[in-house]
């Protein structure tokens, strides 16, 4: 099957590794990877702080871009599920709107795509740790995913996977949102780091770049011995940690 990878702001700048996991796992379940160059950001942060008429420019760019695409692809629920705004985004211009519902119908989160769409459940990953996952809100609410990471998570030999309390919580990151409600951010994020040390696990996991960014951060800025892993690292794991 052919797919076009959509890496993101974040995959791009911040977690190229990611990037490369993911199209190593989607090669080995017999995936033709191509990179559409002209791609940019998806435009949420314009749409979320309220500037629909900027957003509509990158829209439009995003549509063209991957219009020949069998299928969209992207190591993030949180852009994926902004891809799927697009038709409504557009609502007002019928023939822009069509294109965008079409963007929109193939576009997929990576676990979501490997598990509904190619049935995989079993990766071959090997990770001999403890870890716990976060669920990330837009990948649960915006595109109504919760079980895919988990059916893929529970096949990763060796890894013994701890429930994380409030599971369904935000981690206070929510993109412009850090930045306008910064001590209200920051009190979500210290109270999802608490509840991740209580699980004791060695590893956590999520499937969002920018959930990970501002968890990880914290658990920086505190001097915590929890690593950070995408799923697409995990899921691509050959080594022992």
């Amino acid at each position: 099957m052919k797919i076009s990878l959509f890496i993101t702001c974040l995959g791009d700048v911040f977690y190229p590794d990611v990037g490369k996991d993911m199209v190593e796992l989607l090669e080995r379940h017999g995936c033709e990877v191509d990179f559409p160059e002209n791609q940019t950001c998806c435009g949420q942060p314009a749409y979320n702080s309220g500037y629909h008429k900027d957003t509509k420019k990158a829209a439009k760019h995003m549509i063209k871009t991957f219009e020949n695409a069998n299928a969209v692809v992207t190591p993030s629920g949180s852009c994926a599920g902004m891809l799927k705004e697009y038709p409504s985004l557009l609502k007002d211009e019928p023939k822009w709107k069509a294109r965008a519902k079409d963007l929109a119908d193939k576009t997929y989160e990576l676990t979501q795509f490997l598990y509904r769409v190619l049935g995989v459940t079993d990766t071959g990953a090997t990770l001999n740790t403890s870890a716990t996952y976060h669920s990330s809100c837009h990948m649960m609410r915006l595109l109504g995913e919760k079980e895919a990471p988990y059916k893929l998570l529970e096949n990763v030999r060796g890894l013994e996977l701890r429930d994380l309390q409030n599971k369904q919580d935000c981690c206070g990151f929510g993109g412009t949102f850090a930045v306008k409600m910064t001590p209200i951010s920051e009190q979500m994020v210290d109270e999802k780091v608490e509840h991740i040390e209580e699980t004791n696990a060695e590893i956590l996991i999520g499937a969002d770049s920018g959930c990970l960014m501002n968890i990880g951060g914290r658990i920086q800025r505190q001097n915590k011995s929890v690593k950070v892993m995408h799923i697409a690292q995990v899921l691509n794991s050959r080594e022992k940690v």
